[in-house]
């Protein structure tokens, strides 16, 4: 058996430590999904709705950083309750500054996770598939030439998970500063959407129903992000032609 101190054990042990963050992500991930799925969620925000009036009307700015702080831990820790805490930003801080806080504090734990699985596996892999050969590290040799247009697409896709979204870029080493930049601006338009109905939960709590979350579906809203997609995906398709033509 390999000794920790000669050089192969304190490379196994040194993995070990830097994959340790993801691994926590992924142990509280999953103990958050059984636990927390019945609290966080559209009912408890309906429930408690006076209460958490109350206490911005209250105290403004520290609420501002507690809702912050708790999407943060929602997002990095991969926690169920996301699209209600992005309602809960709209409902009480209004579209505007509440997609603000919403964009942001989703950024902040989308960038915490990519760099934890980054640290973690992200490098290795992506040196590996540089390494290796065939269709994989072709995929991986496109993606690099896209990257720009990739990450907005997979921001911009209501289809591809969050979390998808998060770990992808990690393990195929995209730099942090063009991670934080796409997902900054690649979520606004969804986060608007959805801070708007968070927005008007008042008075669908009048009337005892529950919001629309499919409303990012409907055609006035759809066609334009469909835009931004292909927008996104004009310098893929016009680098594919030009070397089609070289």
């Amino acid at each position: 058996m390999t000794d920790m101190t000669q050089p192969g054990g304190t490379e196994r042990k040194s993995g070990l430590l830097r994959a340790l963050p993801f691994l926590l992500i992924l142990a509280i991930a999953a103990v958050g999904a059984f636990v927390l799925r019945d609290w966080l969620t559209f009912e408890t925000l309906r429930d408690h709705r006076a209460a958490l009036l109350e206490f911005r009307d209250a105290y403004y700015w520290p609420s501002v950083a507690v809702f912050i702080a708790a999407y943060v831990v929602i997002v990095a820790f991969s926690l169920p309750g996301a699209t209600v805490a992005t309602l809960t930003g709209g409902f009480l801080f209004a579209t505007f500054p509440g997609a603000l806080y919403n964009v942001g504090a989703a950024t902040i734990g989308a960038t915490l996770i990519f760099l934890a699985a980054r640290w973690g596996f992200g490098e290795r892999l992506s040196a590996r598939i540089e390494a290796g050969e065939g269709t994989i590290k072709r995929i991986k040799q496109g993606i690099n030439e896209n990257q720009w247009s990739m990450l907005f697409l997979i921001r911009l896709v209501p289809a591809v998970p969050f979390f998808v979204a998060n770990l992808l870029p990690a393990f195929l080493n995209v730099p942090l500063r063009r991670f934080v930049i796409s997902t900054f601006l690649g979520i606004i338009p969804g986060g608007v959407v959805y801070t708007s109905v968070g927005a008007g939960l008042g008075e669908v709590f009048e009337r005892g129903e529950s919001p629309n979350l499919g409303v990012i579906f409907e055609p006035h809203i759809l066609l334009p992000i469909l835009g931004l997609c292909a927008l996104a995906l004009l310098p893929v398709i016009l680098r594919a032609v030009r070397g089609r033509a070289l």
